[in-house]
């Protein structure tokens, strides 16, 4: 079973249907307690990091959601919810992540391309034989709509890039811990091809 945390802030509508069209045994998660037979966790996300994490927090999903972690349940963080992984956010303050994954979510730099980054662009494949990834072209279109990007601290982390002015980390792995920036469940072809690797694993 995987299950979907909603918490109040999450994109969960299409990320459920293209889960179940892909033949996925999914449950929309709304207490901590919905986690408990879960054998994998997608944690979507939209909005602003702030707002998101605390009402992530409020809640009563952090320690569950860690816990399942450490006992290696494999975890898929979704736009927003890539970004909470790391340790910090600087979106309309400073605001801690569940530093599961070394880095910081700052805006893209004034003078560069129009932001929010919102539509096609491009996934370079840095690490093709990560399960995530397997199956996906190395120059595959997803469709993104954030306005913040994570800087990885450690390189072997980062799976695919994406230049929107600058490279940065657009997916993301370490061992059963999963974060892609895109919206794969708007990405089509590809997106599908991401969620079932996911769903596969």
């Amino acid at each position: 079973m995987i299950a979907v945390v909603d918490y109040g802030a999450g994109n969960l509508r299409s990320v459920y249907n293209t889960l179940t069209y892909l033949g996925a045994d999914v449950v929309t998660v709304k207490s901590p307690d919905g986690l408990k037979d879960a054998e994998k966790i997608v944690l979507p996300g939209v909005g602003a990091f702030g707002a998101g994490i605390n009402a992530f927090r409020e809640s009563g999903f952090e320690k569950p959601v860690l816990d399942a972690v450490e006992a290696g349940t494999p975890l898929l963080g979704i736009c927003l919810g890539m970004q909470y992984l790391f340790d910090v956010s600087y979106e309309m303050g400073e605001h801690k992540g569940l530093e599961l994954l070394p880095g910081q979510v700052v805006k893209f730099p004034e003078g560069g391309p129009l932001v929010p980054h919102i539509g096609w662009n491009q996934l370079q494949i840095e690490q093709p034989d990560n399960p995530l990834l397997v199956g996906v072209p190395d120059g595959s279109y997803a469709y993104f709509v954030h306005s913040y990007y994570v800087e990885a601290l450690n390189l072997s982390d980062v799976i695919a890039t994406t230049n929107y002015g600058l490279d940065y980390a657009s997916v993301v792995a370490r061992e059963n811990v999963f974060g892609i920036q895109c919206h794969p469940e708007k990405s089509q072809h590809v997106g599908q091809i991401i969620l079932k690797n996911f769903v596969e694993m």
